[in-house]
């Protein structure tokens, strides 16, 4: 039976929907004690795997019921912000159900980043996954919400993934979420959405702390995007995203005054783990591809030290990011310098709270939570990347000219590679092909 369901997961290309997109028919062939349900819209303004979870919480977990399977897990819980009393409700008297018996609901405090990996196995079993490792390490599998859901449609009715939920909000009109074709781009949402209401502007894919900024509105929605965020070009979760790196670097080595507020505040330092951010900056003169800097690649870019904590603007994460990238392109290997791990006594009193986050990033007109609009699709161009996961781009089955309908197998994982199946996501003719698949509805 666990064959079948990951060969149904693997053929309708479903993919992490929360974070970098990890093929998740690889994820389900792990054993593991526990599955965790990662419900806890880490980023500010993105809401709708919390809507997913009051409109579906059955779909959920049947999906959740099939990772048990697969994985011989002995129980699935469900993480959500304590802060949701109607959705918890909702999921807790869904788990009562027969069917359900192994799943739980766990109630997570409002901080940041409660949905990141290492943190959110921490809060819910108390061990804390070795830096630079993952939670299999602990016995644990992270699942997303709509991760479970396109699982679930995958496996009972043959679904393959081709629409993407996400939450549109900023400088709009109206603030909704929405179900898009994969492929639809970003300013055919923002039209759903009634439009832009300021002049100058800037887009946030992703969430204010971890997404990336563009103002290209013809950018692709993929499998993994969150949502679409329309803010002013001079606004301050903006600014860090776009200034130049090597700036930053410059920037980094004459303004740090050495505060330790980014390490104070990181998350990955709380549990323990041998990154402390602002050793980094003050050895910033070595070189990016320094032995010392060689800490950086245990950072999970999460914006804490960037967004919150540093009083002179600078970037930490940006230059751990720089740095990671610098000794991941020469393949180094960073070994791993701790066998235990011990968090800080300091935990929960330097944890950052949710409000308080967005009243620093000055975003709190936009944090709304706005339901979904049940718009029919009107999308008639799409352009579907073939990478859209971590591993390797997917290999086209099809050609211009070719006629697809919605759902058809249009490029495949390469053989014996790491990848994702990727299917067409509207009816229509092939009209191009290269880093994307274009499709176009005749007429």
């Amino acid at each position: 039976m666990s064959e079948d369901i990951i060969n149904k997961v693997r053929d309708a290309g479903v993919v992490g929907a929360g974070g970098a997109g990890f093929p998740t028919h690889v994820k389900l062939n792990a054993k593991v004690k526990r599955v965790l349900v990662n419900g806890a819209s880490c980023e500010p303004l993105l809401s709708s795997d919390l809507w997913l979870m009051k409109e579906y919480p059955e779909l959920l977990m049947r999906g959740l019921n099939l990772v048990i399977t697969c994985t011989e897990a002995e129980r699935g819980t469900i993480c959500i912000k304590n802060k949701h009393p109607e959705v918890i409700k909702i999921l807790k008297k869904t788990a009562e159900k027969d069917q359900f018996k192994k799943i739980d609901v766990f109630e997570l405090e409002d901080f940041y980043p409660a949905g990141d990996e290492h943190v959110l196995v921490y809060e819910v079993t108390g061990n804390v996954v070795p830096e630079g490792g993952i939670p299999l390490e602990v016995g644990v599998v992270v699942t997303n919400v709509e991760s479970l859901i396109n699982i679930a449609r995958a496996v009972e009715d043959g679904q393959p993934v081709v629409e993407r939920y996400l939450t549109v909000t900023g400088e709009v009109k109206n603030h909704l979420i929405v179900k898009v074709p994969i492929g639809t781009a970003i300013g055919e949402i923002i039209d759903m959405a009634g439009g832009v209401t300021i002049d100058n502007y800037k887009i946030v894919i992703g969430g204010p702390m971890m997404g990336t900024v563009t103002d290209d509105l013809s950018t692709p929605v993929t499998k993994t995007t969150s949502g679409v965020i329309v803010l002013p070009a001079n606004h301050n979760v903006v600014a860090g995203k776009i200034t130049d790196p090597d700036r930053i670097l410059r920037l980094t080595q004459i303004a740090c005054c050495q505060c330790m507020r980014c390490t104070d505040t990181c998350p990955r330092n709380l549990l323990g783990h041998a990154l402390v951010p602002h050793m980094i900056m003050r050895n910033l003169r070595l070189g990016v591809t320094h032995k010392l800097m060689e800490d950086a690649l245990i950072c999970s870019e999460c914006g804490i030290c960037e967004k919150y904590a540093c009083p002179m603007l600078v970037s930490p994460r940006e230059v751990n990011k720089q740095i990671k990238a610098a000794l991941m392109e020469k393949g180094h290997r960073r070994e791993r310098k701790k066998d235990e791990f011990k968090p800080s006594f300091f935990m929960k009193v330097r944890r950052i709270p949710s409000k308080r986050l967005v009243q620093k990033l000055q975003l709190g007109a936009y944090d709304t939570h706005p339901d979904y609009s049940a718009q029919d699709s009107k999308v008639k161009k799409v352009d579907i990347p073939l990478q859209q996961h971590i591993g390797v781009p997917a290999l086209p089955v099809v050609k211009p000219g070719d006629r697809v309908k919605k759902g058809d197998l249009i490029a495949q994982i390469p053989e014996k590679k790491l990848g994702a199946q990727v299917h067409a996501s509207i009816d229509g003719i092939v009209s191009s092909i290269g880093e994307t698949i274009a499709i176009k509805q005749e007429g």
